[in-house]
């Protein structure tokens, strides 16, 4: 994992975002991250945003935008990307009422056509998995794999999330080797070991990160991206233990 870059998730720092936005961006540049995903900009512009980028030295690895937003106001989203500097673009989530197997193959044809118009500007379109993406559809497959198998590759690449696989009982290891080439961004997260089966810290908990970030190194990913959904430490506590740990394994 030497020359990839890591970023951290914002939706990590959500409550100290709002806050102190500005604050909190320069905090996670005095840990060393490289960069930020963002998940809003807290009321300011694109512009705004990168200057505070440019100020702290960060880069922008990518922005997490809703799916309706992104039905919405397109032109919008590619435009903001553009001006701070972000290729990649990544649908995050889908609420509970979205998730019928009709809402599926729906999305599945709105991600296609999202991500010609995305690509026809020179930026990618990603989708970020959660667990219940791995139930099966009718026809035997996990929504995931329908997902990605019945989009272009050139048109719709991942952001696999290997706590949300690891939880939903998948090996990721798997899941990154099969979309070898299609995985320029990794959701870093660790899982603990006991029954509850929570958000933990790099290097804490059970999922083998180390192999992670060698596998991720041939698979082609660019960024990184560490997020602590919910932590029992404080959340800037919590990104720092996990910064800490990917600058040790840098060292040897």
């Amino acid at each position: 994992m030497s020359s990839t870059p890591i970023a951290v998730q914002m939706y990590t720092l959500r409550e100290e975002s709002k806050v102190d936005f500005v604050g909190t961006l320069k905090k996670v540049a005095e840990l060393g991250f490289d960069g930020v995903e963002f998940a809003g900009f807290e009321g300011r512009t694109a512009e705004e945003v990168k200057a505070l980028l440019d100020e702290f030295g960060l880069k922008a690895a990518s922005s997490h935008i809703s799916l309706e937003r992104l039905k919405d106001n397109l032109d919008e989203v590619i435009a903001d990307q553009k001006t701070i500097g972000s290729k990649f673009i990544v649908c995050p989530f889908l609420a509970p009422d979205q998730r019928s197997e009709e809402d599926y193959y729906s999305h599945i044809d709105f991600l296609e056509k999202a991500g010609k118009r995305i690509k026809e500007e020179g930026l990618t379109l990603c989708y970020h998995n959660h667990e219940f993406e791995l139930e099966l559809l009718s026809d035997g497959r996990k929504a995931l794999e329908a997902i990605f198998d019945d989009t272009s590759a050139e048109l719709v690449q991942t952001e696999l999330d290997i706590y949300w696989l690891t939880k939903a009982g998948e090996n990721p290891f798997e899941w990154i080797k099969r979309y070898k080439g299609r995985t320029p961004l990794i959701h870093l997260k660790d899982m603990t070991t006991d029954e509850e089966q929570f958000f933990a810290e790099l290097g804490t908990g059970g999922i083998d990160i180390e192999g992670i970030l060698q596998l991720g190194e041939e698979a082609g990913v660019e960024w990184w991206i560490v997020e602590q959904d919910v932590s029992r430490l404080s959340p800037l506590e919590s990104i720092e233990i996990s910064m800490n740990y990917l600058k040790n394994l840098k060292k040897r």
